[in-house]
C-alpha cells in the first residue's frame, strides 16, 4: 500500500527469467461470506498512507453496514451517506486484516466489484507490519482501468526488478529499479480493476509465493482462459497449469527469503492521500480538491465497495 511509480507490462515479464515449478498447492483456508468476521480483525487505526479516513471497528462497521455479508458475498464500504466534518479524520470505512499470517502459499481472490470513484484508493495486499516486505496485489486509484500490483523491500533488501522508468508512458525506457522504491507492473487486461473490472463483473486474482519467487496473476470473469481450479475453488491447485503470470519476481534479483517474512492478507479503502490525492485527483479529471470531494459529496461513494466472493488460501 505504498506509493508506487513505475509500472511495467506483460511484455516485460519475458525480460526476466520466469521460474517454472510443477507443485501441488492444498486448500488451508477458505473464506466466504460470514466467514470474514472470524477470518480478519478490523482495524481502527489512523491511515498510515495520511488519506482521508476514518477506519472503524467491527461493531461500527457492522452497526453503519460499511461490511455485511450473507451466503458467498462480503461487501467492505465506505459511508456514502453522510457529509464529513472538516475536523474529523476522514470518510468512515473499513480496513480489514487476517488473523493468521502465511509465508509460502497460493492465494485466490474471487472478487466481483472493486471501489471506483474520484478519491478513491482500494487495495488487497499482504504484508508483516513488524517488517518491510510486501506485494501489493490489487490497488489502483480514482478508477484506473488496470491494476497496478507492486513489490516492495526494506531499503537494504537489494532486490531489483525490469520496469518503465514512467507511470504509464509506453515511449518511456526501461529501467532495472531498486524494490525499496516498488516495483510496479500491470495485467496486459485493462478491466483489471476500477470501473471496466467492475461493468465486466470482476475476475480472479492469484497470488503464489514460494522460497525462490513471487507469481501474480489476472483472469477477467468471463476469461474461457480461466483455469478451472481457480474458477471452482478446488481443494488443490496446480498454479504450473496457469500460463505466464503479469508478475514474476525470482531470486535472480532479489533474495526472497530475506525480504519477505510471515504475511498477514489486508483489504481496505482509503481516500486522496499520498497516491490517490493531487496531483493524480486532478489529473484524474475529478472536480475541486480531493479532500473538498471526499467531505462533502457523499453520493458520489455509493460504489466504493468491494464484493468479494470469497479468498482461498492453498498451502
Amino acid at each position: 500500500m505504498k506509493i508506487s511509480l513505475s509500472i511495467t507490462s506483460k511484455a516485460l515479464v519475458a525480460l526476466s527469467f520466469v521460474s517454472v515449478v510443477k507443485a501441488d498447492y492444498k486448500l488451508s483456508d477458505t473464506i466466504v461470506g460470514k466467514g470474514f468476521y472470524d477470518a480478519f480483525n478490523w482495524l481502527a487505526i489512523p491511515d498510515p498512507t495520511h488519506g482521508r479516513v476514518n477506519y472503524v471497528d467491527q461493531s461500527t462497521a457492522q452497526s453503519q453496514n460499511l461490511t455485511y455479508a450473507s451466503g458467498n458475498t462480503f461487501i467492505l464500504r465506505a459511508n456514502f451517506k453522510d457529509v464529513v466534518s472538516g475536523s474529523s479524520s476522514g470518510r468512515n470505512s473499513v480496513r480489514i486484516e487476517s488473523k493468521k499470517r502465511f509465508t509460502y502459499h497460493v492465494t485466490v481472490y474471487d472478487v466481483r466489484h472493486i471501489p471506483q470513484g474520484c478519491g478513491t484508493w482500494p487495495a488487497i495486499w499482504e504484508t508483516d507490519t513488524r517488517f518491510y516486505g510486501e506485494i501489493d496485489i490489487v490497488e489502483g486509484v480514482n478508477s484506473e482501468p488496470q491494476d497496478a500490483a507492486t513489490f516492495w523491500t526494506a531499503p537494504d533488501g537489494n532486490c531489483k526488478q525490469r520496469v518503465k522508468q514512467e507511470l504509464d508512458d509506453p515511449s518511456s525506457p526501461i529501467i532495472l529499479k531498486d524494490c525499496s522504491e516498488g516495483c510496479a507492473v500491470r495485467p496486459e487486461s485493462r478491466k483489471s480493476f476500477g470501473t471496466a473490472f467492475n461493468d465486466n463483473g470482476g475476475g480472479w486474482y492469484a497470488i503464489e509465493r514460494s522460497p525462490t519467487f513471487v507469481k501474480l496473476w489476472f483472469w477477467e470473469r468471463n476469461n474461457a482462459a480461466v483455469p478451472a481450479d481457480v474458477k471452482n475453488g478446488q481443494s488443490s491447485v496446480e498454479p504450473a497449469g496457469w500460463g505466464e503470470p503479469f508478475f514474476d519476481m525470482t531470486n535472480d534479483n532479489c533474495d526472497i527469503d530475506s525480504n519477505l517474512k510471515a504475511h498477514n492478507l489486508i483489504i481496505n479503502l482509503t481516500f486522496c492521500g499520498a497516491y490517490a490525492g493531487s496531483p493524480q485527483f486532478e489529473n484524474a479529471g475529478c472536480p475541486g480538491t480531493c479532500q473538498g470531494f471526499v467531505d462533502n459529496t457523499p453520493g458520489a461513494f455509493d460504489k466504493a465497495y468491494f464484493d468479494i466472493a470469497g479468498i482461498r488460501v492453498y498451502q
